[in-house]
């Protein structure tokens, strides 16, 4: 395929709002632009998977080579589902196209085009349900705003159901609750029983069944990172920490994202973690990692309900086999909005786990009384709360930051006071973005569900527009030069958006700013960050 060439951020910005001359949405097909559309899934990852019609082939391409009864797939998928999902169907009835979320999708916001309005996406497969499902629309045809489903309508579902990060901002707004993301995964199991994935949600997927995680990292590449990460820690601090990995009997199971162990900026969080559990030993944490249930993340999310469910389960079964009390997870979005809306019902119950209680300061978390699987944030903010660690905030004073709330933590979990608390413990400089893009009315990432691949630049650089245009804000305001955030998607992410659009700015998760705070007995003399960078007023020592 031809190389794409992204747009400067000022061609990018130019963009128009206005409702465009056309014959009518029904009737204008999609264009499948280079930029905007990530590459279709290789049959060797569906096949590991067991998906349906592996093939090769190109969105760009008319024949997308479906099979002959395509029609009636689709047709049987979309009323198992109406019938399986109570909220699908009334989503698909309620909608009165009022608007109101219209103009809070971060891709109609950074794209201008009117079918990513999500109210718009949604009628996309609204339209064919009601020529398929309601008397109306069988009756009055497009009168009634239905219409029959064709190769056409099949690419356009597609095309803008992969320029959506179902991150849920438009569901905040909508008079109805009427959840688009939950729409958006309907259509992705829709276009997934024809084999229309996209490679950069089937490879991490057949990964993940694969090895245990995303990126396809067996137990020995995964322990050498652990190892590296030691070398590097004693390097900077002159502790030597240590950690264990599918020890049973342990009294805690700890699961993170893989691109915490093998992409930056994660890597430096990874360290976070491994430098808070070796503080932790003494009084009386006992965790392992591993490295079968070596990803918390689900790309299977972004596929269907049950490649998330079959992907989700790995947690579980190490717990078990493991014989640990509870799950601890890392720094991750999409790994907590299954967790915190589906692990119960997927896997569940988790009878042969406890209700999690710090074994530090005692305290029962009784929001995990289902799932038995805390967070980590807030098992840090516990630990803090309760004067068990000692920090140094002035280690952080050469950062300035500000938080991006991860949609899926906050808004899909409330997951908003805990992480904030946190980082004002460990830091001295900390400044909120404006009202409406934070906490619960965050702005996405842009790339999110599957979207953060190479080929889609363009796409990702418009729907990230209102994220970087609030960090613009704080950074021209308050001089922030570093992002932080809980997700492994926006550690990934979000320093590309940050170089696109506002340069000056990095990323971080919140448990490198608190290995940074971290004060170790016997430590050495730390004049750096864990990034190498020095600190405030050890730069002269640092150049000698």
């Amino acid at each position: 395929m031809a190389k794409v060439t992204t747009p400067k951020p000022k061609e990018t910005a130019n963009i128009d709002h206005s409702p465009p001359l056309m014959k009518g949405w029904m009737n204008t097909p999609a264009e499948i632009r280079p930029g905007i559309y990530c590459y279709g899934a290789k049959p060797k990852n569906l096949e590991a998977v067991g998906m349906p019609f592996p093939k090769e082939w190109n969105p760009e391409d008319e024949n997308w080579k479906l099979p002959e009864n395509w029609k009636e797939i689709i047709e049987e998928g979309f009323k198992d589902r109406l019938d399986r999902f109570r909220s699908f169907k009334l989503f698909m009835d309620i909608c009165v196209r009022c608007g109101a979320c219209a103009d809070k999708c971060h891709f109609f916001i950074g794209s201008g085009d009117p079918k990513n309005m999500p109210v718009l996406r949604a009628e996309l497969i609204r339209s064919v349900y009601r020529k398929k499902f309601t008397k109306g629309g069988k009756l009055l045809g497009q009168f009634a705003g239905a219409r029959e489903l064709t190769e056409d309508v099949l690419k356009e579902w597609w095309y803008y159901l992969y320029q959506c990060t179902e991150c849920r901002r438009c569901s905040l707004f909508c008079p109805y609750g009427i959840d688009t993301a939950e729409i958006t995964i309907i259509g992705r199991e829709l276009t997934n029983l024809l084999g229309l994935n996209t490679d950069w949600i089937a490879g991490p997927a057949a990964n993940c069944f694969r090895t245990g995680n995303h990126l396809g990292i067996q137990p020995h590449a995964y322990k050498d990172m652990l190892d590296f990460f030691v070398d590097e820690i004693e390097g900077l601090t002159g502790i030597r920490v240590d950690y264990s990995l599918n020890r049973k009997g342990a009294e805690i199971l700890f699961v993170t994202p893989s691109g915490d162990v093998f992409a930056d900026p994660g890597t430096y969080t990874a360290m976070g973690y491994l430098m808070l559990f070796h503080y932790l030993q003494s009084q009386g944490l006992d965790i392992t990692w591993s490295t079968y249930a070596s990803e918390g993340g689900n790309f299977g999310y972004f596929t269907s309900h049950e490649m998330a469910k079959r992907l989700n389960a790995k947690m579980y079964a190490e717990a078990k086999r493991l014989g640990v009390k509870f799950i601890m997870g890392g720094e991750c979005g999409h790994m907590w909005r299954v967790l915190n809306q589906y692990m119960d019902t997927f896997n569940g119950p988790a009878d042969f786990l406890e209700e999690p209680v710090s074994p530090i300061t005692g305290t029962k978390f009784e929001n995990a009384k289902s799932t038995k699987m805390i967070h980590l944030v807030e098992f840090t903010a516990d630990l803090i709360k309760h004067n068990k660690l000692k920090l140094d905030p002035s280690r952080n004073d050469h950062l300035k930051v500000t938080f991006h709330d991860s949609c899926n933590t906050s808004r899909g979990m409330g997951f908003l006071e805990e992480p904030r608390y946190v980082i004002r413990n460990v830091c001295n400089n900390f400044y909120e973005m404006p009202p409406n893009t934070i906490r619960e009315q965050t702005f996405c990432c842009g790339s999110g569900s599957g979207l953060n691949a190479g080929e889609d630049m363009e796409l990702r650089m418009r729907g990230g527009l209102p994220r970087a245009n609030a960090v613009k804000y704080v950074h021209e305001k308050h001089g922030v030069n570093m992002l932080a955030n809980i997700c492994a998607i926006d550690r990934a992410a979000l320093p590309t958006l940050m170089q696109y659009w506002v340069p000056g700015v990095e990323v971080t998760g919140v448990h490198e700013m608190v290995a940074n705070a971290l004060v170790f007995e016997g430590e050495t003399k730390r004049t750096t960050d864990l990034r190498g960078n020095p600190l405030a007023g050890m730069e002269e020592e640092e150049d000698v």
